[in-house]
């Protein structure tokens, strides 16, 4: 034999060998829906007997192999099965004539046949003949099943003759000498007549008895036979059959101990406990599968060892079959039998969960000579040796021998190489180098496996797929391999894989596609979140002028005024709770809205990302995309990504997309649980009005700090006490939407008590009547400013709007410019005195030096240019009605120059340091011009 059956087990000993080929031209979907029916009938009851008949199909069988049937008599061909396609009774002597001259290739051992036609009708089709069987059609045959199993009770019979005909002792005749193939040439000459020779004899035909008696279902005179082919084999020095009866000794106790088979998958057989002839002890006991014991025997077989008379144990079956290769590997042309009990002995193990000892069965497979193999049965050789590595669980091993196989399909001797054959394998081996073509599985803690076998394995996908031309699917594998191994490539290596990536989606791009394969297996899709990596991400709030303001008492009115509190000293958040969190403020329907990313570039080269924009879900948005350049290992680098809400409604910012490499990719922030965020939901409201202010009176040098909720538009104004002016204030509609409402109202400072009195008064009549206010169109809205200096207050500190401030022995103010000298002590006094009718206080007084450039421009930062004598801070105790507060101290300034000083107010009290308003104290304008000190004539 030359070719082995790799997928051969112990029990293959029990079967009879059948085998269905078409006859003539029959379609091939046809064929193997009826091969599938037949081969469905492996196991026959016989009648009158309490024993069963295991059959093994085969569609293809050469007929070399049939020559070693006495060797092993479940290499035989006993029964032959043939179909064919015959459309009319012209057609039928030809049929006949076909079905005769495939019998004659297995004549000489088949034990009965069949042949099963198909549509052919008529008078032909009405003889009744045992030998053929016919159909009108291949959808209409109902009892194919029911022929298959007549026709396997035809082949026991004729073998239980066989079986009764050569196991009775005949003493006066001649037993005659069984060979394999290649020892008939070997006995010519021989003495036929010496004590060695039919010693010989007699133990070939014991063991081809035992061969017989383990088909036709009598374990235990299979078992008794065995033993005695092994005492006179053995006496004789005959190896190689002394090697295959030992071989049957093993099968036989194996079937014995694993009724459930060892072929690693179910084989459909119903286990029952052979009976031997006259063994009345044993006759008729069906043995049923249960639990299986630490040596994988089953718990209620291992009760009938005792009762099983001959029968090697589990270790013991081991150590056979560890004798029978031995003697095989004596004989080179028996390297096919050798590595098929190695094959059987590997598949025990497994079933004892022996995994190291199967190991070294399956390492001296490997090095089996088989002799000039061809590429096809390299192939089925490496694989088969993959799937038994993978049977006892050491699937790195199993991924190794696939992929020499999936090269295999493509080696330099193969005049077409098969890449899909090639492609189809390497992907089968992917679970064995703990590879997935998933990327989420590569994002749950540490790396698994080696990552250079990694990478070479995917890189062999990329090239198997380019030459299978599909370009999808390199561009899928080379995108996976740079997103998942991208930690593990040197800089070198980057740039080929990413020069490599841009070349493949020049003509075929990359997306977010779920690609199918021929053979089903879908490949999800691969998002580059590395590329660039994203360290945190945050939603900002619109700019002050955009962000909506509720109306006053709007909120009140819909909050509870009570509400349960809860303790809990556990803080219990995930990141997704942070991602689905709520976030305080509000966007704006129709408003440009804005998400910061912190990046960074992870390439050794510059990154252009393309398109990167917003994935968000709930509300209808319009994401504009931005284009960047990121340098090399930038270091974290802010990234603004905008967008448009078009509905109201919540909207959650579910991740971004670019466009990197040619490859488009969705990156979901709940992939990407490295990702810091304070809460991606926030609320869209619809849109409302917008209203630009503009005045007649010139902007403030010096404008106010509003709070972070307030706009301001800050003018200046100088008026005398009682003196009014106009200020015309146009209010345009600058947005989407109608002004439906206008409400004016002047606050003062947020003091208990108004320090003016009627400050500002205007008449809304008329702005009134232009509403509603269009987008584009303004109204325009008079104010009368009149100070009337009548002051009155709780908290309020006014001083005499002359020598309140004193600098260098001078009063000032805004009209007076204080002068000095580079380097002389400058003093200066500030007196505060109480006006109200309450006390007031404690207070800190903070003086600060500037310098005014007159273009926008304080210079705050004199500490080289000014210093203080002493401390710039006052503390001021609680002042009473009427009384003052004098605060002294000095300055040297040493530059020259114009100066001023800003007089900040804290309020001291309970250690609060509010900033005062500075409209509370009147104090004015402090301007100081230092002058170059005199040069002194010298002594």
């Amino acid at each position: 034999m030359s070719v082995p059956d790799y997928m051969q087990c112990a029990e293959d000993h029990q079967t009879v060998l059948v085998v269905v080929q078409p006859v003539g031209i029959v379609p091939e979907d046809q064929f193997f829906r009826i091969y599938k029916r037949i081969a469905s009938v492996a196991q026959v009851s016989i009648r009158d007997s309490q024993r069963n008949l295991y059959i093994r199909y085969r569609h293809h069988y050469l007929p070399e192999n049939n020559e070693w049937g006495d060797f092993q008599t479940h290499r035989k061909v006993v029964g032959l099965i043939s179909v064919t396609t015959c459309g009319s009774a012209k057609e039928w002597p030809q049929t006949l004539d076909r079905f005769h001259s495939q019998k004659e290739v297995f004549g000489a051992t088949l034990y009965d046949s069949r042949l099963l036609v198909f549509g052919l009708q008529g008078e032909i089709a009405e003889q009744q003949r045992t030998d053929v069987a016919f159909y009108s059609s291949y959808e209409d045959c109902p009892n194919v099943e029911k022929r298959v199993e007549d026709f396997v009770e035809s082949i026991f019979i004729v073998l239980e003759s066989k079986r009764l005909d050569r196991a009775t002792d005949k003493s006066g005749d001649k037993i005659p000498l069984l060979c394999v193939p290649f020892e008939k040439k070997d006995f010519v000459g021989l003495d036929t007549d010496s004590r060695h020779y039919k010693k010989r004899c007699q133990g070939r035909m014991r063991k081809h008895v035992g061969d017989l008696c383990l088909q036709a279902g009598m374990l235990q005179d299979a078992l008794v036979h065995y033993h005695m082919a092994v005492e006179l084999l053995r006496s004789v020095n005959d190896f190689l059959w002394l090697g295959a009866a030992l071989e049957g000794l093993c099968s036989a106790s194996v079937i014995f101990h694993y009724p459930g088979g060892t072929a690693g998958k179910a084989s459909g057989r119903k286990p029952s406990l052979a009976q031997g002839q006259g063994q009345a002890a044993d006759a008729g006991k069906r043995h049923r599968p249960g639990a299986l014991t630490a040596n994988g025997i089953s718990a209620d077989t291992s009760s009938e060892i005792g009762r099983a008379k001959n029968c090697l144990g589990p270790e013991d079956i081991i150590e056979k079959y560890k004798e029978a290769i031995s003697y095989y590997g004596k004989y080179k042309n028996a390297g096919v039998i050798e590595l098929e009990a190695c094959v059987k002995a590997v598949r025990v193990l497994a079933i004892q969960k022996r995994a190291m000892e199967a190991s070294e069965f399956l390492q001296n497979a490997v090095y089996i000579n088989l002799g000039q193999l061809s590429e096809e049965e390299k192939i089925q050789r490496y694989s088969i040796l993959s799937e038994l590595y993978h049977l006892i669980g050491f699937h790195r091993k199993s991924a190794f021998f696939k992929r020499v196989a999936a090269m295999q399909c493509v080696a330099p001797t193969i005049p077409e190489p098969g890449w899909r054959a090639c492609y189809k394998l390497l992907l089968e081996t992917l679970p064995g180098y703990s590879l997935s073509l998933d990327p989420k599985d590569f994002s749950k803690g540490s790396h698994r496996g080696w990552a250079a076998v990694q990478m070479r394995l995917l890189h062999e996908l990329v090239y198997a797929s380019r030459r299978m031309g599909n370009p999808g699917l390199s561009v899928r594998h080379l995108s996976f391999l740079l997103q998942t191994m991208l930690d593990f490539l040197s800089d070198q290596e980057k740039k080929e894989v990413t020069q490599s990536l841009e070349n493949y989606t020049s003509k075929c791009p990359g997306g977010m596609e779920v690609l199918t394969l021929p053979d089903g297996l879908k490949l999800p899709p691969v998002a580059f979140s590395k590329l660039p990596i994203i360290r945190s991400v945050k939603l900002l709030d619109l700019p002050v002028s955009l962000r909506p303001h509720k109306q006053k008492g709007l909120l009140e009115n819909n909050m509870s005024t009570k509400s349960p509190f809860i303790y809990s000293p556990i803080i219990m958040h995930t990141r997704g709770e942070e991602r689905n969190k709520k976030i305080e403020f509000q966007w704006v329907q129709g408003e440009v809205c804005e998400v910061q990313l912190m990046v960074y570039n992870p390439m050794p080269f510059e990154l252009r990302v393309e398109h990167m924009g917003l994935l968000t879900s709930g509300v209808e948005f319009e994401a504009l995309p931005a284009a960047l350049s990121l340098p090399a290992e930038s270091g974290l680098y802010p990234v603004t990504l905008v967008g448009v809400p078009r509905t109201a409604g919540n909207i959650t910012v579910n991740g971004y997309h670019t466009s990197v490499f040619g490859v488009t990719s969705d990156c979901l922030l709940e992939g990407l649980p490295s990702v810091l965020t304070s809460g991606c939901v926030v609320e869209v409201i619809p849109s409302l009005p917008r209203l630009q202010l503009s005045t007649s009176l010139p902007r403030s040098a010096h404008p106010l700090q509003p709070s972070k909720e307030e706009l301001s538009s800050s003018v200046s104004v100088q008026l005398f006490n009682g003196e009014t002016q106009h200020l015309t204030i146009t209010l345009e509609n600058i947005g989407s939407e109608d002004l439906e409402t206008l409400e004016v109202a002047s606050k003062t400072c947020n003091t208990k008590e108004k320090l003016f009195g009627e400050f500002l008064s205007w008449d809304l009549d008329e702005a009134v009547s232009q509403l509603p206010l269009k987008p584009g169109q303004s109204v325009t809205l008079t104010v009368n400013i009149k100070v009337r200096l009548d002051f009155s207050g709780g908290e309020n500190l006014l001083q005499d709007l002359n020598d309140d401030v004193v600098v260098n022995g001078k009063p000032c103010d805004c009209d007076i410019i204080a002068d000095c000298r580079v380097g002389d002590a400058v003093p200066l006094e500030v007196k505060l005195t109480n006006r109200s009718k309450n006390a007031v206080g404690p207070f800190a007084l903070t003086v600060v030096p500037f310098q005014d450039y007159q273009n926008g421009v304080q210079n705050y930062d004199l500490q080289d240019a000014v210093t203080f004598i002493g401390s710039n801070t006052f503390y001021i105790d609680t002042v009473k009605p009427t009384e003052n507060s004098v605060c002294m101290g000095a300055l040297l300034f040493l530059y020259t120059g114009d100066f001023y000083l800003n007089i900040k107010f804290q309020d001291d009290s309970a250690g609060q340091g509010k900033e005062l308003p500075p409209s509370w104290f009147g104090l004015p304008s402090v301007h100081i011009k230092a002058l170059e000190a005199p040069i002194e004539a010298g002594a």
